[in-house]
């Protein structure tokens, strides 16, 4: 006997209990190999080094691309019921400013009188002249003349159309009045006009235009003839809430001409347009908010403003038709809205991802690792082999 049974104990007691406790104990779904069986070598410490640095590279651009977000347009017809759209415009036409009429006309028949709303200075074209020529803004031409195709540009144009781009703007361009014009030389002829300013008028199809004095309406004091140029350049022209760092595309164009009876038109096709983030408007919402009762989370990280295509037809008229001469601005309101939305996915996609990155490229690294060795080890002994061979001929000539 072992005497277990005098003092009645179990011999049980006192080995390895069964159950699931000592199951979950004893699994393993990642079993080890033990450090005897493995050998570090310089090759592998390198290859373990390139992994780290390959797998922070990854990890580094998934994070940076979560943070992007990604963009989406969205497009629907306007909902909302406006009445009003500002129009905001800083231009010069080389012609003095009493010699120049600018009304406003919408397809309501309501009658703006343009010229008592905006500012009109007088100044010189030779100094706007020198300013579009040695000013500058990312190595290329602020100004450009009309119809020109300028790669940077377009460039500037395409970044004004992503949310991170245009709130960063928007949050810069703060100040809301208009600039000074350049300094103006003792030399220089007081020959030009400049018109600048913001206009209210309603969201429906219009005509802003500018004439000479007795050309198109009837004055008092006479026709204006003498010095008759339309030639211009516009420095911005806009609709909606001002941010003047966006570009559009009449800002800083230049047109000219050395006809007096000349005519430029402008078809401009206006599309109301949201730049928002994520979580402060839904843009698949039955009923956007109006911009004056969002919070100030939302106008933080919501910009409603207006885009617009422009097409130009721009030519001499003779003097004994009817035809106007002068600066034609036709605009009409597009019925549908555009929402750029910034999405960005849950910290769950992003921590999924991050794992599946990191394993795949561990698990693929080691997989490579393992063949490249294999690989170089059979390489080995084949020529360890040739060569065995080689010294086998010799003795045997011998």
């Amino acid at each position: 006997m072992n005497g277990f049974a005098d003092h009645g104990l179990d011999e049980d007691a006192f080995g390895e209990k069964s159950g699931i406790a000592a199951g979950l104990r004893t699994f393993d779904a990642f079993p080890k190999t033990k450090p005897t069986y493995t050998t570090a070598s310089r090759r592998g410490g390198q290859w373990t080094v390139f992994i780290f640095l390959f797998c922070g590279s990854l990890v580094f651009s998934e994070l940076v691309s979560w943070y992007r977000g990604t963009e989406n347009h969205h497009f629907s017809v306007e909902k909302g019921v406006s009445q009003e759209i500002q129009i905001n415009l800083d231009m010069v036409v080389h012609m003095p400013c009493e010699a120049l009429r600018m009304n406003m006309q919408d397809a309501v028949g309501d009658f703006i009188l343009a010229a008592e709303l905006l500012h009109k200075d007088d100044t010189s074209w030779d100094a706007w002249n020198r300013e579009l020529n040695y000013a500058s803004k990312g190595g290329s031409p602020q100004y450009q003349t009309l119809n020109a195709e300028d790669d940077t540009r377009l460039a500037e144009q395409e970044e004004d159309q992503h949310v991170g781009h245009v709130l960063g703007e928007v949050r810069r361009s703060w100040k809301r009045k208009f600039p000074k014009g350049p300094k103006l030389k003792s030399k220089d002829a007081m020959d030009s006009c400049r018109i600048y300013g913001s206009l209210e008028g309603n969201k429906v199809q219009g005509n802003f235009h500018i004439t000479a004095r007795g050309l198109g309406y009837w004055d008092p004091s006479g026709f204006h003839l003498e010095g008759l140029n339309f030639t211009h350049l516009i420095t911005e022209l806009s609709f909606g809430p001002r941010y003047s760092t966006l570009l559009n595309p009449l800002d800083k164009t230049v047109a000219g001409t050395k006809d007096a009876f000349y005519k430029y038109q402008y078809y401009l096709s206006v599309v109301p347009t949201i730049y928002t983030r994520a979580g402060t408007v839904d843009p698949y919402n039955q009923e956007l908010p109006d911009p004056s009762t969002i919070t100030s989370r939302q106008r933080k990280n919501t910009i409603f403003t207006n885009q617009y295509a422009v097409t130009s037809q721009s030519h001499a008229i003779p003097q004994n038709v009817r035809a106007v001469p002068g600066i034609f601005f036709k605009f009409d309101i597009e019925p549908i809205l555009l929402v750029v939305s910034e999405e960005r996915g849950s910290l769950l996609a992003l921590l999924v991802r991050l794992v599946n990155v990191v394993s795949g490229v561990l698990v693929a690294g080691g997989w490579v690792f393992q063949l490249a060795t294999w690989a170089l080890e059979v390489w080995g002994r084949r020529r360890k082999g040739m060569s065995l061979g080689v010294l086998g001929n010799h003795e045997s000539e011998e």
